[in-house]
């Protein structure tokens, strides 16, 4: 199925978690000088106009990045994320957000690589034109769950792997786990980002349960929610489940979650989630 457009939902209170907590984790990965390679199995276009269409249709980066835009109280990683954000804009006017490849380009040195995984016939497109002929950048036309196998463990031995699949079926739960299973057996060591939104929670505490079965360890988990669960408002909350998180991670998500609750959450509703799912 390849209805999803991320263009809907680009900039959103999903994204400020996401996109933080990528951020955090390719700079634990720059602080030592060996390359590192990074996976987006899911890419999408690469970057997306908050002043069009798609973007205007139900406007959820109001309450995401828009809401943190002009703050002068942010969190230190918070403004990290939102000063690579602005490097995208003209200083007074939020119009476009960058999608994780963008982000990550960023963030890259001459040294380090970029994986990305597209399916969509459209988004593939874009996709090559925001790589735009970089080196460090490879861009597949592939289902990336399935395809990033051959490149595990990549070369440098160091690496992170952003899976952000759309769940527009039910049985995308159950087949992330199984790809997580593979890729680190194929690569122990990699760091994995697992994306998730909440909009039926029992279907994440069966992904949960799954990942706990599996036997992997050194898995935390890290939520934020901007309602109550709740069967009538779509997406209720998202949030990453990290294997091999950086060990500096889940301290700075404990200053950064409960102030990004507080801010993005609607009608005092805000709340988050930091578990560990599984030990080292």
């Amino acid at each position: 199925m390849l209805s999803y457009r991320h263009s809907f939902h680009a900039g959103n209170f999903a994204d400020v978690l996401k996109h933080i907590i990528l951020i955090q984790s390719l700079e634990y990965l720059r602080k030592k000088d060996k390359s590192f390679c990074c996976i987006d199995t899911h890419a999408g276009p690469g970057k997306y106009e908050l002043d069009g269409d798609y973007a205007l249709k139900n406007r959820e980066f109001e309450n995401g990045i828009g809401k943190l835009w002009q703050r002068n109280d942010l969190p230190e990683c918070v403004a990290h994320y939102v000063n690579l954000i602005k490097r995208f804009n003209s200083p007074d006017k939020l119009t476009r957000y960058p999608g994780s490849p963008l982000i990550t380009k960023q963030l890259l040195r001459d040294k380090d690589r970029l994986c990305l995984f597209e399916l969509h016939n459209t988004e593939i497109k874009l996709l090559n034109a925001v790589a735009d002929k970089d080196k460090r950048i490879n861009v597949f036309h592939a289902d990336g769950l399935k395809s990033c196998l051959k490149l595990l463990p990549p070369f440098e031995r160091r690496g992170l792997v952003l899976i952000d699949p759309s769940y527009e079926i039910k049985s995308d739960y159950q087949q992330v786990v199984e790809s997580l299973i593979t890729m680190h057996k194929r690569f122990a060591t990699g760091t994995y980002a697992l994306w998730y939104p909440v909009v039926d929670r029992s279907r994440n505490l069966e992904l949960e349960r799954a990942i706990l079965a599996s036997g992997i360890k050194n898995v935390q988990l890290f939520e934020l929610g901007i309602r109550a669960d709740s069967d009538e408002h779509g997406m209720t909350s998202s949030g990453m489940i990290v294997i091999n998180p950086p060990w500096t991670l889940a301290a700075e998500m404990k200053k950064v979650l409960p102030w990004l609750a507080d801010v993005l959450g609607i009608n005092g509703e805000g709340f988050y989630r930091i578990q560990t799912l599984a030990d080292e």
